[in-house]
């Protein structure tokens, strides 16, 4: 097998094939179900995509290989195995690697990356990725004279031109659905994606553009605790008119409202950017902790999640950090962002205060170990990272359950703001963005936000306030922005600002 020698050419096209082969069904399966493969533009459109997926990667591996042998085999081999993750988690969980998944990766550490570790994640880098990689290194390839591999590859290139020109009528759909198709294309849509990713990041300025000086306008005390949900989505919580009840505490709250809202992204990063911002942006503005901390405000952000922007504050406290203090189940688990939380206010030696609890809760694909196995209320569950191996059902059921456990951390901060008399205390709900589960065969988020679904996007906005403290604005049909959080905030802790927009606003 490996002692044949192969002409560049030939094995350039068998690299292809399997390429073709083992990683674009999903391709192709979108292209299937979009195309109206009935008619002859659509047999067309199939026909074309499949000729130029073969004679453009043959062409491109042709040509590395030409030029370094030892170079273009690496790739290859990286190619192989970096596609057969790839096309685990497009199978898996229906997502698309276009730059904003490429930012999710970046931004992914070893905690959420290890939850979606499986047998069957194992069996794709084996089969797909590791025994196609020993085949390449092995093999023995001639390689052409110049002349014939510049009569090669300009005749290739020729069938290519024919081929897309052919194609000028069907130039709109492509260019409609290009998004999906550039995610789904190996190796293509990553190798392409990472460029695009670090050539926009080097645009984006790295050092926040500070907003204008802020005035502190009363004494009066207050606190604003902020929490920042992980994957929640509105329709999954009773107070938005969710079939089971998935908010038995927050219901029988006073002073809680719950309104409904949309994320500026669907992943993260963006997310929790777009809520800490005064308006949504691509350049890195001064986010609300950073911006209160430098004035004279006391800021405490507590997190168990990533993925935030810079915070320049003091009191930035980590699970790790917390963990020393705290004891019981609870700890494992998102209530560790309560341990102290009350004598951390009572010890501020300043009259306004805002909190951040950057929660996960909500965080796939294991649901059902993101809560302690008392709030099991709905069974049975999904436990699997395989979200297509479980019942809609016992996934809805797991998913269900962090709403339930979300719902009893939230119910925990109010009744410690309570307690706290001398303070006008608020409490915001916020998510990053929003979960697919299932709807549509999609799982979890990172859909580009173009195309996502609602569930990718709807999320929920909830507030509770102290008695004679404040009223809200907003009536209870009113759809919400994550950037009304900022203005709130402001609002709330009686912060004059020139960045301040009383029409972002939620507080009378």
């Amino acid at each position: 097998m490996f002692k044949k020698n192969l002409k560049l050419l030939d094995f350039a096209l068998l690299m292809s094939f399997l390429n073709f082969l083992f990683f674009h069904l999903p391709f192709f399966t979108f292209v299937f179900n979009k195309a109206d493969h009935k008619s002859l533009s659509g047999v067309t459109i199939i026909i074309s995509l499949i000729i130029l997926m073969l004679v453009l990667n043959s062409l491109l591996f042709y040509l590395i290989l030409f030029l370094s042998r030892f170079a273009g085999k690496s790739l290859l081999v990286l190619f192989f195995i970096i596609n057969s993750i790839a096309v685990y988690f497009i199978n898996t969980y229906s997502v698309i690697i276009d730059e904003s998944m490429i930012g999710n990766i970046f931004n992914t550490n070893y905690q959420e990356s290890s939850s979606f570790f499986s047998f069957k994640l194992i069996l794709y880098i084996v089969l797909l990725g590791i025994i196609p990689a020993i085949y390449i290194i092995k093999a023995k390839i001639t390689t052409p004279t110049l002349k014939k591999f510049s009569v090669t590859s300009s005749l290739t290139l020729l069938l290519i031109t024919i081929l897309i020109f052919a194609n000028a009528s069907n130039w709109l759909w492509i260019d409609k659905n290009s998004k999906t198709l550039g995610g789904l294309a190996m190796p293509w849509s990553y190798s392409v994606n990472i460029a695009l990713f670090y050539v926009h990041k080097s645009q984006k300025n790295e050092k926040e553009i500070l907003l204008p000086k802020a005035t502190i306008k009363d004494n009066k005390k207050s606190v604003v605790v902020l929490v920042i949900g992980e994957s929640a989505r509105s329709q999954n919580f009773s107070l938005n008119g969710y079939g089971k009840n998935t908010n038995p505490l927050l219901s029988k709250t006073p002073n809680v409202f719950s309104f409904k809202a949309t994320s500026c992204a669907t992943y993260t990063t963006a997310g929790v950017k777009c809520i800490l911002e005064p308006t949504s942006s691509d350049d890195l503005y001064e986010i609300l902790p950073n911006y209160l901390y430098r004035n004279d405000v006391e800021v405490i952000w507590r997190t168990t999640n990533w993925g935030e922007p810079p915070v320049h504050i003091k009191n930035y406290q980590t699970r790790e950090n917390l963990a020393a203090d705290c004891k019981g189940e609870g700890c494992n688990y998102d209530e560790i962002l309560l341990s102290g939380l009350k004598e951390q206010i009572l010890a501020s030696k300043k009259n306004k205060i805002l909190i951040v609890l950057h929660t996960s809760t909500s965080h796939g694909p294991t649901y059902s170990k993101k809560y302690p196995p008392r709030f099991e209320t709905f069974k049975p569950v999904c436990n699997s990272v395989e979200l297509g191996n479980c019942s809609q059902t016992e996934l809805i059921n797991a998913y269900d359950n962090t709403i339930i456990y979300t719902d009893y951390i939230l119910h925990n901060v109010i009744e410690d703001l309570k307690q706290l008399k001398e303070f006008n205390s608020a409490m915001l709900f916020v998510s990053d963005h929003g979960e697919s589960l299932g709807e549509k065969n999609l799982y979890m988020h990172g859909i580009p936000l173009s195309i996502a679904p609602k569930e990718q996007y709807e999320i929920p906005f909830i507030v509770w306030v102290s008695d004679n403290s404040k009223q809200l604005k907003p009536k209870p049909d009113q759809i919400l922005s994550q950037n009304n959080v900022f203005h709130s905030v402001l609002n709330f802790l009686g912060i004059q600002s020139p960045v301040y927009n009383e029409g972002m606003n939620i507080f009378k």
